[in-house]
């Protein structure tokens, strides 16, 4: 009997402290109907913030999941859509992509030269397939990283060497953006390794046929409309 009077009182104090009757049961080990009928005159406990932030994911999570699901196997067929590309599709392909990323002649910067900026690896492997295509030699290729100096610097030159398969020590001096207190940066985590700047020595030749090759894909493009 004093065992059971224990047990009363260890589950009322636990549904006090908020917790619910399949908790109590797991703690004590008792019959959910005898939890129910030693709390039952006790008000309902309201749930935390955490525990209705754990409901809400609780309901939510089959959704994602199948949600996931169906973005995977899209990008998927995406992907066997392309197949295999032919090097006349490459080339437009980086030319479009040059013509977006890459540094431009304007008017109060007349410098005529092949420049590619970029964050993401996929674009700078497409960019580099791109320049063998055209057969620029890889000694002209100069590569520099730019990055925030909070950021893992080491970390990102490694990362960016081993991506376009050279040496750290073959890397130019890295830039190295200084961090200012007020500005509220989104890019960080250990997925932020900076960007990859691409230089062609001697580029300003390869700059003018880029320029050439964009506006006549865009002449194409007027006449086909």
């Amino acid at each position: 009997m004093q065992a059971k009077t224990e047990l009363q009182a260890r589950a009322r104090e636990l549904r006090l402290a908020g917790r619910t009757y399949d908790e109590i049961v797991a703690e004590l080990g008792v019959a959910k109907s005898s939890v129910s009928l030693w709390v039952r005159d006790l008000p309902k406990p309201q749930k935390t913030a955490e525990q209705m932030q754990a409901m809400s994911e609780a309901r939510w999570e089959p959704y994602r999941k199948t949600r996931a699901l169906v973005r995977q196997q899209t990008k998927e067929a995406a992907v066997r859509e392309i197949g295999r590309m032919t090097d006349r599709e490459l080339f437009l392909v980086g030319v479009g992509l040059y013509w977006s990323e890459g540094s431009k002649r304007k008017a109060h910067r007349p410098q005529e030269v092949t420049v590619f900026i970029n964050s993401d690896p996929s674009m700078i492997t497409v960019y580099l397939a791109w320049l063998e295509l055209l057969h620029v030699e890889p000694e002209r290729l100069r590569y520099r990283v730019m990055i925030h100096e909070s950021a893992d610097v080491a970390g990102a030159e490694k990362f960016w060497a081993d991506l376009v398969g050279i040496d750290v020590t073959s890397l130019d001096k890295t830039t190295l953006k200084k961090h200012n207190p007020k500005t509220v940066r989104k890019n960080v985590g250990e997925d932020y390794r900076g960007c990859l700047v691409v230089r062609v020595l001697k580029g300003a030749d390869l700059y003018r046929r880029i320029e050439g090759w964009w506006y006549g894909i865009v002449l194409c493009a007027k006449r086909s409309t």
